[in-house]
């Protein structure tokens, strides 16, 4: 079976600072044709950060696009010139204050392979310690930093309280790796 889709022509309608949106028209395997809208998005980067007592690190902050308040892990894209790795460090920096000793990737993947390109690298942070020199924050970021155990963490994700798909699954990896902290 084919899959692949040939784009006739395509179309920026619009160009901000995080994202750009693309519609194509695309002629399908079958020869019929659709229209795709692309949101492009830089790469990015998330980080569990579990700490020496077995609690991950959480940013509480208001998200417009869900119109509410949303628990999630580090975050960031990465910059254009930067790896992901640098972004990794970068964002634990500016968003939480802290350093790893290690910071290993675990893990890509598309955020929402269905309308956009963004690929994030999920990374896995231990060895925290306070920062000596802070990075700025953004200034549209108001962030508030929480601590949960692995197993109230899995609780809420249970419960609907944590949603964001990048955090379940940043929950889900400390579940199945124990060598990281988790409890079972």
């Amino acid at each position: 079976m084919k899959f692949e889709e040939r784009v006739e022509s395509q179309q920026i309608v619009y160009q901000g600072p995080l994202v750009q949106v693309e519609k194509q028209t695309v002629t399908l395997p079958d020869q019929t044709t659709a229209t795709r809208e692309i949101v492009r998005h830089q790469p990015a980067i998330a980080v569990l950060m579990v700490t020496a007592d077995h609690q991950m690190i959480l940013e509480k902050q208001w998200r417009s696009a869900v119109g509410g308040l949303t628990l999630e892990i580090p975050a960031g894209k990465v910059e254009p010139g930067e790896r992901a790795l640098q972004a990794a460090v970068r964002e634990l920096n500016e968003e939480t204050r802290m350093q790893a000793a290690h910071l290993e990737a675990v893990a890509q993947f598309y955020t929402s392979p269905g309308f956009t390109d963004e690929l994030m690298t999920l990374y896995v942070a231990t060895g925290l310690t306070a920062v000596n020199t802070a990075l700025p924050q953004d200034a549209d970021e108001q962030i508030q930093l929480e601590k949960l155990p692995l197993k109230t963490a899995l609780a809420q994700v249970q419960a609907g309280q944590i949603q964001d798909a990048k955090t379940v699954m940043a929950i889900w990896y400390w579940q199945n790796h124990p060598e990281i902290g988790g409890q079972r």
